[in-house]
């Protein structure tokens, strides 16, 4: 894959602009920006906690159902 130089990389803000335009540009910046925060902010909160929980509800309906059985 051939590296992106400078003028490569002015050529492609230069076709980004005239698609977007001027005025839309800081808007899909912004927009972009919270969607990688928000993204980020969602893979921190992934953990075994839930994990947890759902085994514990798993263990606890099944001495129900044992209980019922007997």
């Amino acid at each position: 894959m051939p590296n992106l130089g400078a003028p490569e990389l002015i050529i492609i803000a230069l076709v980004i602009l005239l698609l977007f335009g001027a005025t839309r540009l800081p808007k899909l910046g912004k927009s972009m920006g919270q969607s990688i925060k928000g993204f980020k902010d969602g893979l921190g909160d992934v953990g075994d906690d839930d994990e947890i929980v759902d085994v514990k509800r798993d263990a606890t309906a099944e001495t129900k159902d044992d209980a019922k059985a007997s």
